[in-house]
């Protein structure tokens, strides 16, 4: 699968220009979307998880391969509709109170990688849409992230609303971000805790 290997060349360079014509060149050569996505751009995205771990990539990078990325998920991301493609569903978003999204914004890449159908509800996120939309989406999982501590309160009120809500079995609660860490995550109850976007694809798996 030559054409596969360059695509996955492109995303793991971050070659944000080629990708688009790359995924399209799979396409046309006959890979179907899904292939496309599990055996091209999640591989990409793990390649650059791993380089990332081993500090070969820093943030600046493994931004450029998630945006890299994205535009070759756009183009095959429509495909799967329908198709049963997904794996899943994950409500992302930084909790009410912080803006700092960048952190977010890779875990929405790797996720998205791996197959899940990822909403992002962006930043300063109040903790009833959260919930909102993880019903309306019935969403497997919540992400949420914050660097900043005075915003932990949300999470703990997190895990209290899905508990009260019922939501609890069928929806998991991962966190992370600069102001969190497993002991935390642990006195409020959250069903995982990462401290990275590569670790946070491991959580989100087990929960699948």
């Amino acid at each position: 699968m030559a054409d596969l290997d360059a695509l996955i060349n492109i995303v793991v360079s971050g070659k944000i220009k080629e990708a688009a014509p790359e995924t399209q060149k799979c396409l046309d050569s006959g890979i179907d979307a899904k292939t496309i996505i599990f055996e091209g751009l999640s591989k990409a995205m793990a390649i650059v998880g791993d380089k990332y771990a081993s500090k070969q990539y820093f943030l600046p990078q493994v931004l450029l391969s998630a945006n890299t990325l994205y535009q070759g998920l756009n183009l095959v991301l429509p495909l799967l509709k329908g198709k049963g493609g997904s794996k899943g569903t994950v409500v992302i978003g930084v909790v009410e109170g912080d803006v700092h999204d960048i952190g977010k914004n890779i875990v929405k890449a790797m996720l998205t990688g791996l197959g899940l159908t990822v909403i992002d509800m962006g930043k300063d996120v109040p903790i009833k849409d959260f919930i909102a939309k993880a019903k309306s989406e019935k969403a497997q999982i919540i992400a949420e992230s914050t660097l900043m501590t005075p915003t932990l309160e949300g999470m703990k009120e997190t895990v209290k609303v899905l508990k009260e809500e019922g939501m609890n079995a069928k929806t998991k609660l991962m966190i992370g971000g600069g102001a969190t860490s497993q002991e935390f995550a642990n006195q409020i109850g959250a069903d995982g805790w990462s401290y990275d976007a590569v670790e946070a694809t491991k959580v989100a798996q087990k929960f699948l």
